[in-house]
């Protein structure tokens, strides 16, 4: 279990709890988000790639097609085993090894990129910015990625955002609205920002999908206990079926940043 003091009031929360919803559920970044990687020459062929926080391996996944070499690593046990399990059945080399990101340890000049999708508030960066420095290659390139549903432009995720603090008050993932993605003061000694940029999306989903998808996250299946969760499921489903399409689109929006590591 995680607990850090400015997320969700300090209350516990832990993303094994989700594996399967998430390996389900999850994979929802559209082509647009992969684009702007590849736009950059990032992740492609050649390269050598860390991704960190890479809960069932949706980044690297993904862009294995693109030809790079990928690790990915988690805290949780149970993404990385969800991970590996789907990286096999798609018949590719992916390393996966649970680990929490402030403890990897790799030589000096390792990696070309190293990316953080959906993940970048939780780690230690006193710790872990030095760290990333060392492991990258001159030039290297550390990728900060994001994407968040709208609530105040999307009325089903507004409503899926209410009956989350229904159950869990103290969750403080909501009221999205589009903004560069945060990157930690620490990194500024090492790195210098090439490059900040959001797009809005639009995202397909249907009951069950969404459904998945909102389950997933950290306010209700990583946190809820097995009553609390019940009875959001109820009502959550509850809500779709009356309110929303079988059908039907929520929008997102994606902001990134690349950070590169400065010369000496």
């Amino acid at each position: 279990m995680q607990k850090i003091n400015d997320i969700d009031g300090g209350k516990p929360f832990d993303w094994g709890k989700t594996s399967q919803d998430y390996a389900k559920f999850r994979d929802i970044y559209p082509p647009q988000f992969y684009d702007k990687i590849i736009e950059r020459g990032l992740c492609v062929k050649g390269q050598t790639v860390l991704d960190i926080g890479t809960g069932t391996g949706v980044l690297p996944r993904y862009m294995y097609r693109f030809g790079a070499k990928w690790i990915g690593t988690d805290i949780a046990a149970q993404q990385i085993e969800q991970a590996k399990i789907l990286a096999k059945e798609q018949g590719m080399d992916i390393e996966f090894y649970t680990c929490q990101a402030e403890d990897i340890d790799y030589p000096e000049n390792t990696f070309d990129v190293v990316t953080a999708g959906q993940c970048i508030w939780y780690p230690n960066h006193d710790i872990l910015a030095p760290k990333l420095a060392k492991i990258l290659k001159p030039g290297g390139k550390f990728l900060i990625l994001y994407m968040g549903w709208l609530p105040f432009e999307d009325k089903i995720a507004g409503r899926s955002e209410e009956i989350i603090h229904k159950y869990n008050p103290d969750w403080n993932g909501a009221g999205d609205t589009v903004k560069p993605v945060w990157i930690p003061p620490q990194y500024s000694e090492f790195f210098d920002i090439t490059l900040e940029e959001q797009f809005r999306v639009p995202v397909e989903f249907t009951r069950e999908s969404w459904h998945g998808r909102i389950r997933a996250c950290r306010g209700v299946g990583a946190s809820l206990s097995g009553e609390k969760l019940e009875a959001w499921d109820k009502d959550h489903w509850e809500m779709l079926m009356n309110e929303a399409p079988q059908q039907f689109e929520i929008q997102h929006y994606v902001a990134l940043a690349e950070l590169t590591l400065k010369g000496d």
